[in-house]
């Protein structure tokens, strides 16, 4: 596991975003864990998260010509790591949509720079898929191409078939997904964590039930 994935790990444990304990999932599953990227929610955290976006995107060495942040949980994100990319000496252009129809002063659904050339997309997490299906369809409206996506945590779980939702996204799109971390991350860290490794037979007995192969 890479030194930034370690790193995140114990960073999100810190922040309260990661924990462990019964949790029920929207699919009515009982998971040994829980990720809420909602309580990155300050100045510091925002900041050092946007920096761990930017470490996942340079070590895929993915191509890109913008950043798109889908509404709302995208727009923070994609800020952060617009900022944390150009720290970095990697300044690129980024873009983020509305929900609804602006009708006046610069009218329509984006803000920011144009959504042109290979757009990577940036998110939380894939759940049901939908967010990245419509933001496929508003890059390919706009005559750009989505090239992949970026999100924060990969629980590499089945949905209603055999595969997961970051599976689907790479079959159905052809497109890459990237994260910090997955699962393999996570249970790679509680083997070797000691204060946590109480842990480990819950969340591999849920992979066991519920897990896939990584393609």
């Amino acid at each position: 596991m890479s030194d930034f994935r370690q790193a995140f790990i114990e960073f999100a444990i810190k922040r309260g975003v990661l924990c462990f304990g019964e949790f029920k999932t929207k699919a009515g599953r009982i998971s040994p864990y829980f990720f809420n990227a909602g309580l990155f929610n300050d100045g510091n955290s925002l900041r050092a998260l946007g920096q761990f976006y930017a470490k996942a995107i340079l070590a895929a060495q993915l191509p890109f010509d913008t950043l798109f942040g889908p509404a709302y949980k995208g727009i923070p994100l994609v800020s952060a790591i617009a900022i944390a990319l150009a720290g970095d000496e990697h300044n690129y252009p980024f873009c983020f949509n509305r929900k609804e129809m602006k009708d006046h002063g610069e009218q329509g659904v984006l803000v920011g720079a144009p959504l042109t050339g290979r757009v990577l997309i940036v998110d939380d997490v894939i759940s049901a898929g939908t967010s990245v299906r419509e933001s496929v369809d508003l890059i390919q409206r706009s005559g750009a191409a989505a090239c992949g996506v970026v999100i924060a945590l990969d629980r590499m779980e089945r949905g209603s078939g055999r595969l997961s939702a970051v599976q689907e996204v790479k079959r159905n799109y052809q497109i890459p997904v990237v994260s910090i971390i997955d699962l393999d991350d996570l249970v790679a860290y509680l083997q070797t964590n000691h204060e946590l490794a109480h842990n480990l037979y819950a969340v591999e007995h849920y992979r066991a039930q519920y897990g896939i192969d990584s393609i």
